[in-house]
């Protein structure tokens, strides 16, 4: 079984577009939109533990050059 994440990411102004294309890169990144509000990038994660999914979060995707912050969602089922 895997876990998944949403994760609502601030960019800094201008570069909402190339921080959406470099997370496409990231491996276990399975869905990137650019959306508006006060996010502008939504960026779906799997993996197959939290632990890994935490440090798929801290260790590439908050990398991404352009990211000021992020929230991480964990998905659960109900």
């Amino acid at each position: 079984m895997t876990v998944s994440a949403y994760i609502l990411v601030q960019t800094e102004v201008g570069s909402a577009s190339d921080v959406a294309v470099a997370a496409k890169d990231v491996d276990g990144v399975v869905f990137v939109d650019a959306i508006t509000g006060p996010y502008d990038v939504l960026v779906k994660v799997e993996a197959e533990t939290m632990d890994d999914l935490g440090k798929k979060v801290v260790s590439e995707v908050q990398k991404i050059q352009g990211i000021t912050r992020t929230l991480t969602c964990p998905a659960i089922n109900l």
